[in-house]
Order: structure tokens, then sequence, then C-alpha cells
């Protein structure tokens, strides 16, 4: 039912979303262009039309945390995230999917709605090191489709990985493509 409401949705604002690969028990959703607080939002609504199953948690400033917004965004899978603390992210997040028989972490590289060239490669660290894939999920806001068509699997060659992906998601335009850097 859920599935089927939140593809109405989406259809009423002339929107749609694919899903062209199986989405494992264990991932890292790599998710861009982020340029709006409204991809969250576009996320949640286009995870349930494709059918996801299980919660998709996300990484959010600690601040997003705090009432009143706790009250929505814990329950839809939110995980803080103190960025004045020097402990190390990929190690904790890593370690959590050893813990857990399902988990699905979606994070958005650019790290901000800002244009940001120099995308943070956390997500990258955390699937390989967790030996999880990770699913290059997108929002194109020119075409108006949201999904997921792409599972990468880290080679161990950051660099080259990172251009691959970047060059990935050069295709897809934000809410504001100004804010959107590859």
């Amino acid at each position: 039912m859920r599935k089927k409401i939140c593809a109405f949705i989406l259809r009423m604002f002339g929107w749609s979303a694919i899903l062209k690969v199986d989405i494992p028990q264990k991932c890292v959703l790599c998710v861009a262009p982020h340029t709006s607080n409204w991809d969250l939002i576009l996320g949640e609504l286009m995870y349930s039309a494709i059918g996801g199953v299980g919660k998709v948690n996300f990484l959010i400033k600690k601040e997003w945390l705090r009432f009143p917004f706790n009250l929505v965004i814990a329950p839809m899978g939110g995980v803080a995230v103190d960025r004045s603390k020097k402990t190390s992210l990929v190690d904790q997040i890593s370690a959590e999917f050893s813990k857990r028989d399902s988990l699905r972490v979606a994070i958005t590289p650019e790290g901000t709605r800002k244009a940001n060239a120099n995308w943070r490669r956390g997500f990258y660290y955390i699937a390989q090191q967790a030996q999880v894939p990770i699913l290059l999920t997108y929002f194109d806001y020119k075409k108006k489709v949201a999904g997921i068509e792409r599972i990468f699997v880290p080679t161990g060659d950051v660099e080259k990985d990172m251009r691959e992906i970047k060059e990935y998601f050069s295709q897809f335009s934000g809410k504001y493509p100004e804010n959107f850097a590859i």
C-alpha cells in the first residue's frame, strides 16, 4: 500500500521513480546531486515507490536531530553526525555493517547543498571497509526522475573510482543546478 501511495504522490508532482538493480540487504547509497533539503523527502518517496524494503538510514548534521526536527528526522532513519568530534565515522559505520543482518546507509558525497567539487570519500571508504556495494542513487530535477540504476563495487583505486562515480552523476541535474559541482 505504501508503495502505491508514494508512487501516486510522485506522479502527482510529475515525477517517476526507476529501479534497475536489486537492492542488497547491506549497501551504501551514494546520493547525488544534493542541492536542496527537498532531496530527503524526494528520496524517501522514491525509495518507497520503487518498493524498497526496510529502512534506509542517512547521515545528517546533529543539529537536525534537535527538537522539534528530531520527531520527524529520527524515525525516518536519521543518524546524527557531530562534525566537531574527531572520531572516525568511517570506522563507526563500517562496524555497524558487521553487527547487523541488514543495513542501508544513504550518504551525499558533496557533504553540503552548496557547490563542492571536492566530494567527501567517506561513503567510498565505508563501503570498501565493510565490503558492501555502493548503489549510485540520483535525483534529476530537470527530467523529474529519481532512481537507482547502477551498483558500483570499489576497486581500491579511489582516484579512478571517484572519477568514474562523478562522471556517472554528471548527467543529472539538481534542484539548484548551480549548486552541483563535479
